[in-house]
């Protein structure tokens, strides 16, 4: 009897098995996203970009969802409204403060900034769901939320006495609040597909998108009125972001947090920095400044910190299991 050849998985369930490869990808997309959204002014409005965006993403996904779709229809529609909280507050509303937040700040600052996620997450963890953090993971937190510190003040310390913060840079911490909180909802992301889950959620941020377009965006006229006057760069831009940051991302990152948990998974946002400053300074010529450099550095080591404590932990709570 011949023995027919092992099965080899295919190159997405190789990737769909590797956490640490998902989420800095998943990182680099997103920091990619800074970037197009400051190369966007000019080009796009930003309430535009955000709904043709998320409306993008649905057409490009749903031809693949569909079969998906079906086996999980009766879940799908149960928690259709779970999934357009996700896809509101998770997608839209932390895109849309970011994309005005560069018409105010730099793009640098904006990918540094967004460190602040992994901040929040492990707060919330900590006083909704009372998941413990050792002193050494406080004190890698305490250095980040220094490096975020010194970033929103342009390496001016004393001015968060006088609360005298840069609006772009504030809109961007509310970002990140939001993004913390799409995280930690993630603990109940119901048992579907991942094509269905992006389905709903794309579905909320489309929704969403419309939403802030009518109160905030000059009203839904104003965004028909926008559309002849979106410049090719503009396209590009609507391209880009829809299929990387978009889809890829979003998928990626929910693959990752139920991999390895929300806490360790918002760490690698932490690599927003590294890709958004690296664009930011290569596409956008933005300068570099010491204040960037200090708080890098301090970012960088608060991860290292967290990171190599929380691996610890996790493996000290395996070897008890055994």
């Amino acid at each position: 009897m011949t023995q027919l050849p092992a099965h080899r998985p295919g190159l997405a369930a190789w990737l769909f098995d590797r956490p640490i490869l998902i989420l800095t990808l998943t990182t680099a997309f997103w920091g990619g996203n800074v970037v197009a959204g400051k190369l966007a002014i000019g080009h796009i409005d930003p309430y535009a970009l955000t709904i043709l965006r998320w409306i993008g993403a649905l057409l490009l996904v749903l031809p693949f969802a569909l079969g998906q779709l079906r086996r999980d229809a009766a879940v799908f529609v149960k928690s259709l409204p779970l999934l357009l909280v996700y896809g509101a507050v998770g997608y839209t509303t932390f895109n849309v403060l970011l994309y005005v937040s560069v018409y105010f700040t730099s793009g640098v600052n904006a990918s540094i900034e967004q460190v602040a996620v992994n901040i929040f997450v492990m707060l919330g963890n900590f006083i909704i769901f009372r998941v413990r953090v050792r002193a050494l993971q406080l004190l890698g937190v305490a250095l980040t939320i220094a490096g975020v510190a010194i970033t929103a003040t342009h390496g001016e310390l004393t001015r968060l006495l006088e609360l005298d913060v840069n609006f772009g840079d504030a809109l961007v911490i509310l970002a990140c609040v939001a993004y913390a909180g799409y995280s930690l909802a993630l603990r109940y992301r119901p048992p579907m597909g991942w094509m269905s889950f992006l389905v709903g959620t794309f579905l909320g941020a489309i929704l969403a998108g419309f939403a802030y377009q009518a109160t905030l965006g000059g009203g839904l006229g104003q965004f028909a009125a926008a559309l002849p006057h979106i410049t090719p760069q503009g396209w590009i831009i609507v391209v880009y972001v829809l299929v990387f940051p978009s889809v890829f991302s979003q998928m990626l990152y929910v693959r990752g947090v139920e991999l390895i948990g929300p806490n360790r998974a918002s760490l690698f946002i932490n690599l927003i920095p590294l890709f958004g400053t690296l664009g930011s300074v290569v596409v956008l010529g933005e300068r570099f400044e010491l204040f960037h450099l200090v708080a890098g550095t301090l970012i960088v080591a608060g991860i290292v910190l967290a990171e190599w404590t929380a691996r610890r932990q996790h493996n000290w709570v395996s070897a008890q299991r055994k």
